[in-house]
């Protein structure tokens, strides 16, 4: 067996990812955050949240791979790193580049061609969802958001996915911004202006709040308010930039519009 053989997952999509082709039994470390696949919670050691890690319980792992994600990880893999740990961050924020990223984790671990033809069902199944959809009599406008208190949107993937899926996402200049600080709304009556048919929430850690949000000074003129179209996606399927975002994550957005495009 070629490659890395302890690999740690720092995030949930390598772990989902390295189910999916069968390599499981290289992971020897997960993160808590991981609900993807649920046998992965059962079977691996958590080690890790999002901002924080373990490090003397993933050294005592013995790794010689650790996978993480993003800017905010930055710490945890210079920390490894210092101990003589080889870390990859990736730092994928496109629908394309969850697909690039799927074919990238496979060939490390030297499973490429099963990793390629994952990949192209993942971006087969887009394709089917972006046909129905295009067949929607009127798309939608939608505001996303990530997060409550400052109100976060605009994460790059989920912008795509929602176009994919019929509706076109209101901020499409911040899904071009990377860091959660430039995608902060200052001036939350912007989403007032901007009108939204829908909207949709994935507070990351918590459950999305349609009340509260409904409650906001001025946002009973927002149409998506007034009809009463506020949803929730479960951010273990919309917020991880991996395989659960362009399966699970974006058939729940799709539904949505479907519904509302056709009422």
């Amino acid at each position: 067996m070629s490659g890395p053989q302890r690999i740690v997952c720092l995030t949930e999509e390598p772990t989902e990812v390295l189910y999916a082709l069968g390599e499981q039994q290289r992971i020897v470390g997960i993160s808590g955050f991981t609900v993807r696949p649920a046998i992965a919670r059962r079977e691996k050691p958590k080690v890790s949240a999002f901002t924080s890690a373990k490090i003397g319980e993933i050294l005592k792992l013995q790794p010689d791979f650790v996978v993480g994600f993003s800017d905010i990880q930055a710490d945890i893999a210079a920390e490894l790193i210092r101990n003589g740990v080889e870390v990859w961050i990736s730092n994928h924020r496109s629908v394309a580049g969850i697909l690039d990223y799927v074919v990238r984790l496979g060939a490390l671990v030297g499973a490429g061609p099963r990793a390629q033809a994952y990949a192209d069902g993942l971006r087969a199944g887009l394709d089917d969802i972006e046909r129905a959809s295009a067949a929607l009599p009127r798309r939608p406008k939608v505001y996303f958001e990530e997060w409550d208190e400052p109100p976060i949107t605009g994460i790059r993937w989920v912008a795509e996915l929602i176009r994919i899926a019929g509706g076109d996402d209101i901020f499409p200049e911040r899904a071009l911004e990377p860091l959660a600080k430039a995608r902060i709304l200052e001036d939350p009556d912007e989403v007032i202006r901007r009108a939204p048919d829908l909207i949709l929430g994935s507070w990351c850690g918590k459950k999305f709040r349609p009340d509260k949000v409904a409650a906001r000074l001025g946002w009973q003129a927002i149409p998506a308010v007034r009809d009463g179209e506020l949803h929730e996606v479960k951010s273990p399927l919309i917020l991880q930039p991996g395989p659960a975002a362009l399966t699970d994550g974006v058939q729940e957005i799709a539904k949505v519009v479907r519904a509302w495009a056709t009422r």
